[in-house]
């Protein structure tokens, strides 16, 4: 339906656009909210560089990579290391780390509001800065869940506290053997439940969430909806970015927003019902918020 070569640019000023969009989120009937990796990088989550090298400068010794996100898809020889690095990072991305305000800044422009949110985001962000868990469908996972392997049935498990004792009890960035987590069916060994092949479970919870955004979708489908993207590149833009530019020119009452840090853009076909802001978010959606 959209051809990449017919991409629009803003065409509006900073402000003018900030000025749109706060109007819109006022006035629009619901905000659904599609968030990508964009968001948490606004909000303080750095995977690489000093960051990485204060939690993890003992893996990059050893194994030679330099970022959070090489270190999960290595492959370790053993369990005990697997876990190892694992436990480490989502503790550090799930259970301890904070944001700067970011979220927050969301929640509060939009909590009054009926909206949703669509994110390809596994760190459990949304939840800390108060959003409803009933209005948030991750679609890729959660760092604070194990899932079986193999998977021999589609359940997920919470790792919360195996993971801190993990972190705690590691050493020569290997975990103690009997901290392996085991599939409680099969007892092959768990892993993360994250989606990065076909292997990634749905669970119940899983579903439930789907259904909602569905229901979200078509109650609100002809209505004054704002598609609201934040942070969304083009890694897998079928998630979120190519259906709110499909949702949006289906229906002349909807707005498509789009913020990130220089690829704010959206097709020609609905340019009149864009709002392209380039910048960072937080201190966007702080104007928005104090404006």
């Amino acid at each position: 339906m959209f051809s990449k070569t017919q991409i629009t640019k803003p065409i509006n000023t900073y402000s003018e656009e900030v000025k749109r969009l706060k109007h819109e989120i006022e006035n629009a009937d619901a905000v659904l909210i599609g968030a990508g990796a964009g968001l948490s990088t606004a909000a303080g989550f750095i995977y690489d560089g000093e960051n990485f090298r204060k939690h993890f400068g003992d893996f990059e010794d050893k194994y030679g990579f330099h970022d959070m996100y090489s270190g999960g898809f290595y492959p370790y020889n053993t369990q005990e290391e697997f876990w190892a690095y694992w436990s480490r990072y989502i503790y550090l991305n799930r259970y301890t780390a904070t944001e700067n305000g970011t979220y927050k800044t969301l929640y509060d422009i939009v909590k009054d509001k009926d909206y949703f949110v669509l994110t390809t985001n596994v760190d459990h962000q949304f939840q800390k800065a108060g959003f409803d868990k009933k209005r948030l469908f991750y679609t890729q996972g959660d760092y604070g869940l194990f899932q079986c392997s193999e998977p021999c049935h589609q359940k997920t498990y919470d790792n919360e506290n195996v993971i801190k004792q993990m972190v705690e009890l590691q050493k020569d960035m290997r975990i103690p053997t009997e901290l392996i987590p085991k599939c409680p069916k099969c007892g092959k060994p768990m892993t993360t439940n994250l989606r990065c092949d076909d292997k990634f479970v749905q669970d119940e919870g899983w579903y439930k969430a789907a259904k909602r955004y569905e229901d979200f979708v078509r109650r609100h489908e002809s209505l004054h909806i704002l598609y609201f993207e934040l942070g969304v590149g083009y890694n897998t833009p079928v998630i979120i970015k190519y259906p709110f530019w499909q949702m949006t020119a289906k229906n002349p009452k909807a707005v498509y927003a789009c913020l990130n840090f220089g690829e704010a853009a959206a097709p020609n076909e609905i340019e009149k019902q864009s709002i392209c802001i380039n910048g960072d978010i937080n201190d966007i959606l702080e104007e928005i918020k104090n404006k």
